[in-house]
């Protein structure tokens, strides 16, 4: 691990197969797109993207898509030292349907997957405490020995003063029970920085979604928690402040990576700007240009083909006025 690496993101790396029809069912799809995907995976491939150096912890299988997937992450400039094989159980994988309007649902093969098996053991604890920020989702602490080994690094980040961010992804077919899938989401809000959570999300484990219930989640060590609402943009809540950035419209054609592209640039901005979370004023400008960035994520299919560049994102600021 090159000492360069700003952003560790750590959990699962899958194969999204994407339907080419919108509107079908699952069961009635004929056709899929390959694509890389992995929330943790997709929030590294974002920060590389917007020029910061990122790389992945995390294990897939010793397999055609696993190498596949190692091999699109190295294309992207993400540092894969700590991505470890397994011989012993496969890469996860991902079926999604869309609706018409671009939403998504999901169909996962993980019983267990190599993911799953990443262990405490395998983790270059150095390397995570050296690191600016960590990036750790709900995910891994579904089952152990993940859930064990994303316990070790946020331990290893905090030792190091790392910043600890947080996406409590709701996927609840991979939970035995809503009841599990909440105890497991907020297992780790508690050990967080910086939290995406989306308006869904935090329906369910509030019981709303205003500001009110973003608060009822606040802990001591929390600095951010960024609510996303889709085209309507985020709420962000912090210490003692709180406010609202509106999003972008664009032509939606799938809005997988959405969140994670959303978050991949509030976390390069916290790493080129580390103050960023004490200036209301630059990151509401942060903000929009996460905004930005993820809106235009939605435009193509799939998550990290779909990750737009600087470029594009700053001609959508521009074309809105808010370059």
């Amino acid at each position: 691990m090159e000492q360069s690496v700003r952003v560790l993101a750590l959990g699962e790396l899958l194969i999204d197969f994407v339907a080419t029809e919108r509107g079908e069912s699952l069961g009635d799809v004929t056709t899929f797109v390959r694509a890389p995907g992995g929330a943790p995976a997709n929030v590294a491939v974002g920060v590389a993207r917007l020029g910061v150096p990122s790389g992945f912890i995390g294990k897939v299988g010793d397999d055609p898509f696993g190498h596949h997937l190692a091999d699109v992450l190295r294309a992207e400039g993400v540092d894969v030292s700590q991505l470890r094989f397994d011989d012993e159980a496969r890469t996860a994988l991902a079926f999604v349907s869309l609706s018409e309007t671009g939403d998504r649902d999901f169909m996962f093969y993980r019983h267990p997957s190599a993911d799953m098996r990443h262990r405490p053991d395998e983790l270059d604890e150095d390397a995570i405490a050296a690191a600016d920020v960590l990036h750790v989702g709900s995910i891994s602490t579904i089952a152990e020995p993940a859930a064990a080994a994303t316990r070790q690094a946020i331990l290893a980040a905090h030792r190091g003063g790392a910043l600890v961010s947080y996406d409590p992804n709701l996927r609840l077919p991979l939970w035995p029970s809503a009841e599990a899938a909440s105890r497991g989401m907020r297992s780790l809000w508690g050990d967080a920085d910086i939290i995406k959570v989306s308006d869904d999300e935090l329906r369910f484990l509030a019981g709303g979604d205003d500001v009110a219930a973003a608060r009822s989640l606040w802990t001591p060590r929390l600095r951010a928690l960024l609510v996303t609402r889709g085209e309507d943009g985020v709420t962000y809540v912090l210490p003692e402040a709180e406010g609202h950035v509106a999003g972008y419209t664009v032509d939606v054609a799938d809005t997988t990576g959405a969140g994670d592209a959303f978050t991949a640039a509030v976390v390069a901005a916290v790493v080129q700007a580390p103050d960023l979370l004490d200036d209301v004023t630059a990151l509401e400008a942060a903000l929009r240009y996460a905004n930005a960035f993820a809106a235009l994520t939605t435009t193509r299919r799939g998550a990290i083909p779909a990750m737009p560049d600087r470029a594009q994102v700053d001609a959508l600021l521009a074309a809105h006025g808010d370059g």
